[in-house]
């Protein structure tokens, strides 16, 4: 397997692949690619010279965020994403960051992946209306801490189910969208913890 920083020429491999995993990633539109291209923040894997998968991670501060990590389906479980993961780790070695961070859906398979390379869990936090999910807050230190908070990771399934459709009549600016979404929000988890 070859690792190298991905060029403008794997921008439509790259999205097509979050596309492709649509339900697993967070969706970032593909000028996000192009720009992070530039920056080389998007470690590119390849297996005999074919792309097989990509990290895309944030900027070397003592704290690095991986914003996205996806290896094609037909080639997980051979630890190609492994190889991916331990590269970034030795850059960020090389970087003196202190710990990379990632969240991960609950409902999603890669939270195995995550803790058996070594990340912990330091916080479950809320996913968004849709999905109703939870989400794991996974990190692993590079170097040590005085104090880590450790917690059992969420396996909470995704449920649509309480999920309505709006009314496409209905006009919502952006503005008051996010009001609603949060007002909609505590109705909707507010009734599902009351129905419990």
């Amino acid at each position: 397997m070859e690792i190298s920083h991905a060029t403008s020429s794997d921008l439509k491999y790259i999205d097509s692949l979050q596309k492709k995993n649509a339900e697993e990633l967070a969706f970032y539109p593909a000028q996000v690619f192009e720009r992070e291209i530039g920056s080389k923040r998007i470690l590119l894997a390849k297996i005999n010279n074919e792309p097989a998968g990509y990290l895309y991670h944030g900027a070397f501060k003592p704290l690095l965020k991986i914003h996205q990590a996806c290896i094609q389906y037909d080639v997980r479980g051979q630890l190609y994403g492994a190889e991916l993961v331990r590269f970034l780790i030795e850059i960020c070695e090389y970087q003196n960051c202190l710990s990379i961070k990632l969240r991960c859906g609950s409902d999603i398979s890669a939270n195995f992946f995550w803790q058996a390379m070594g990340f912990y869990c330091e916080a479950v936090t809320p996913g968004g209306v849709r999905r109703m999910r939870e989400i794991n807050n996974w990190r692993y230190d590079l170097q040590p801490v005085w104090f880590d908070e450790k917690v059992a990771p969420s396996n909470k399934k995704q449920d649509s189910s309480i999920w309505r459709k709006r009314d496409k009549s209905q006009k919502i600016s952006q503005f008051s969208r996010g009001k609603k979404i949060s007002d909609y929000r505590k109705n909707v988890v507010g009734d599902a913890e009351d129905a419990s």
